[in-house]
């Protein structure tokens, strides 16, 4: 495993960090084994959040006694002083540690999150006061949205921003990696794949490779996942021919109005499956339409309850049109059946 210094801060990280959104899916004794086996892999920095259900929980049980061995990153989405408190505490207690070597702003996208975290008593102020007091080390933000992101950057106030990266997501390495690398910021790359889109790990990181000091965080919920990314590392970074083609084929496919399954938008007030359903064509386009209808039909079935309420679409960090595409997608769905029934 290799290790680079993350910006400015002092923590010396792994080529891979592990996002733990989700072990949320796995039973208990589960997530801590795929934790401690990534460990032993030499993964050191393991990136959660308040908001990830009892993921803090299960990390904390999983590295007992090995505090000094790991470095832990949490986040918080509340924008007052009260509420980071709560939170962090919260995280310290449920991670089994006395401090954090980085605690993360939590999607700040838009303005007035911006001004309700850096108003007196916002979540700036305590949590510059909760580093003070030696419970966090260093202070990161997060974000959707690369304007935002650039303006978090500018302000130095963060010692790390986290910010979607990948093959169809591209954007970042124009102005916002070079801002932030040239003020010492650290970069964290969540959504290496796309929000799953991306099947395929060596094409996808080989092409992060090509980005030096970057640390991805992609989520795993099995060894073999852990095994199938390490493996990317094995041997230098050569991105061939082929590669181009199966990138840029990605890119055809998928575009940018495409869902990267951040959740968001859940749960719908509804009853909609949102997440599985804006998938549909992505899945119809893997299955072939013979086979989509039944794999996604629990979700599709739910469809048409959507109501256009705009619930889902005011949480939408990429401000995809929701509403609108589930009901092309449920259209194409219908299709889908109706061709299966005469055939």
């Amino acid at each position: 495993m290799n290790y680079f210094q993350l910006g400015r801060t002092d923590l010396n990280v792994s080529a891979i960090g592990f996002g733990a959104i989700p072990i949320i899916r796995l039973e208990h004794t589960d997530a801590v084994r795929v934790l401690r086996y990534a460990l032993e892999r030499k993964i050191n920095f393991f990136d959660t959040a308040n908001a990830y259900r009892d993921s803090e929980e299960k990390i904390g049980s999983a590295f007992a006694g090995l505090r000094d061995q790991v470095i832990l990153a949490s986040k918080t989405q509340r924008r007052d002083g009260v509420g980071v408190q709560e939170h962090l505490q919260r995280s310290l207690t449920m991670l089994q540690t006395d401090y954090l070597d980085l605690y993360q702003f939590h999607q700040v996208s838009r303005e007035q999150d911006w001004q309700a975290m850096t108003a007196p008593g916002g979540a700036l102020e305590e949590a510059t006061r909760a580093r003070q007091a030696g419970l966090i080390r260093y202070l990161g933000v997060t974000s959707h949205s690369l304007p935002m992101a650039l303006r978090l950057v500018r302000s130095g106030l963060f010692d790390t921003i986290q910010f979607p990266f990948n093959l169809i997501e591209e954007d970042a390495a124009n102005e916002l990696f070079p801002l932030a690398s040239e003020l010492g910021q650290g970069i964290i790359v969540m959504k290496p794949f796309a929000g799953g889109v991306l099947d395929d790990a060596a094409v996808a990181f080989k092409y992060l490779r090509q980005f030096p000091h970057l640390l991805p965080i992609p989520g795993f919920e099995s060894i073999a996942q852990v095994d199938q990314v390490l493996a990317c590392y094995d041997s230098p970074n050569q991105v061939g021919p082929e590669d181009l083609a199966v990138m840029e084929r990605y890119r055809r496919e998928l575009g940018q109005n495409f869902c990267r399954r951040c959740e968001y938008c859940q749960p719908c007030p509804q009853g909609v499956k949102i997440t599985p359903a804006m998938a549909y064509r992505i899945v119809t386009n893997r299955m072939t339409a013979a086979i989509a209808p039944q794999f996604s039909r629990a979700a599709m079935e739910t469809v048409p309850l959507c109501n256009s309420c705009g619930s889902c679409v005011e949480r939408c960090p990429y401000d995809l049109p929701i509403p609108a595409t589930l009901k092309e997608h449920y259209q194409l769905f219908q299709q889908h059946l109706s061709a299966l029934q005469e055939g």
